[in-house]
């Protein structure tokens, strides 16, 4: 049985980028009704005990297992993607983390802008994505619940682009939350831990 893991922070912790009532939402329902329903798709199989990175890798382009997948994808990144964020986020990257991104797209500016470029037009639900493919940092963006752990890469961090991310404080504004969210929240830290 998977169980809804604790927020890093408060759920008021990231106003006024992101607000608490789009916390309680986010968190509360939506993230938690992936990791039950996981729960009930698991129950008695294969995946009942295994990790969800393991049961991604194992279920990702089986179109039998595709409930499985979405749920466990799902409740992964959305507890990727909290840990994510920060509230004194934003700002530089530790030093080895910036010369990556420097030796793979020139500036961190030039990172920023391509990110924010995936998260604003990814069409409808889905995520953008720092990603370490191979040696090189990639920025990637997945439709609905892929991941890049189903494409062999390993994640960085991510922005979530489900319009329930950010409707309730930006509406239709999906770029005023993405440049918010990159500008004060990014959690460069947590992106660094994930590259070693």
């Amino acid at each position: 049985m998977k169980t809804l893991p604790p927020l890093p922070y408060g759920e008021n912790a990231l106003e006024p980028v992101i607000s608490a009532k789009t916390i309680s939402f986010h968190y509360g329902k939506h993230h938690k009704a992936y990791i039950d329903n996981l729960n009930k798709l698991a129950t008695g199989t294969e995946y009942e005990d295994m990790p969800l990175e393991k049961i991604i890798v194992e279920t990702a382009g089986k179109p039998d297992k595709a409930a499985i997948f979405n749920n466990a994808a799902q409740a992964w990144n959305h507890e990727f993607f909290w840990n994510s964020l920060n509230p004194n986020g934003g700002g530089e990257p530790p030093a080895a983390l910036k010369e990556k991104i420097e030796a793979s797209f020139g500036s961190l500016d030039a990172c920023k802008k391509e990110l924010a470029a995936a998260a604003t037009t990814q069409f409808g639900s889905g995520w953008a994505w720092l990603a370490l493919d191979g040696d090189k940092i990639k920025v990637i963006k997945t439709g609905n619940a892929d991941t890049p752990l189903a494409k062999g890469m390993k994640p960085l961090l991510t922005i979530d682009v489900w319009e329930h991310a950010y409707y309730l404080d930006y509406q239709n504004k999906r770029a005023d939350y993405v440049n918010a969210v990159l500008d004060k929240l990014v959690n460069w830290d947590f992106a660094a831990d994930n590259l070693k």
